[in-house]
């Protein structure tokens, strides 16, 4: 049963080290993921789940470990504790896993599931399913973006399709509006290179009949791509 979710955005630039002289620009975001990391803390869950896009699927489980090495940066990061062997965390959930750690999440099991960013809207409603089911109390932490063409040096170019997007979708993550989430365009969210589409519309799912309310605490567009916190609780 889900108890909590979090919603951040997934771009290795919130790791100081990447962004360099960079990194106070997205120190808003940072507080606002600390924000909802507490609030899922607070719910006590017995598990949780970290979901982010990436360019195939799979499962990873405690302990698996991420860099930012092909990012310039000698930084390493270990979802959870332990040392599972086995590839290392796609972007999304190693910056997840730098969260995790700068956060103190503590010792409650952790896990990670990568989803295809171009997942079907069906699959996604699947994968929610089963990731919500069963007795235990489970958290979520969900990564992805809005949009990457709010502006026009954004990496997608300048859309005018974007804003709305995003702006639909701040507000049904804001509300918990679960049918507005699975609603969401998966036509336009791949060409408006919005990340975080197929992970919100998992999450929409695995809250189903969960009761939860959500609260959006940062909705911004910082280098021209839709950055949205949110925590449900």
């Amino acid at each position: 049963m889900l108890v909590a979710a979090a919603v951040c955005p997934s771009p290795p630039l919130l790791v100081p080290e990447v962004a360099a002289g960079a990194a106070p620009e997205l120190d808003a975001t940072r507080a606002a993921c600390a924000d909802a990391l507490g609030v899922i803390a607070a719910a006590r869950p017995d598990r949780l789940v970290v979901i982010g896009p990436a360019e195939q699927g799979g499962h990873y489980p405690q302990g698996t470990r991420g860099s930012f090495r092909g990012f310039g940066v000698e930084l390493d990061v270990r979802l959870g504790p332990g040392d599972a062997p086995g590839p290392e965390l796609p972007a999304s959930l190693a910056v997840a896993a730098w969260l995790l750690e700068r956060t103190g999440w503590g010792d409650v099991p952790v896990e990670g599931v990568a989803v295809d960013a171009d997942l079907p809207a069906g699959r996604c409603a699947e994968l929610g399913a089963e990731t919500g089911g069963g007795n235990d109390r489970i958290a979520l932490l969900v990564m992805g973006d809005g949009s990457a063409s709010r502006t026009l040096k954004a990496p997608g170019y300048l859309d005018a399709r974007a804003a709305p997007f995003d702006a639909e979708a701040a507000r049904a993550l804001g509300t918990a509006d679960l049918s507005a989430l699975a609603a969401l365009d998966t036509g336009l969210a791949h060409e408006l290179q919005a990340s975080g589409r197929a992970p919100w519309q998992v999450l929409a799912a695995a809250a189903e009949g969960a009761g939860l309310d959500g609260a959006l605490l940062y909705d911004e567009a910082p280098y021209g791509v839709g950055y949205l916190v949110a925590a449900w609780s």
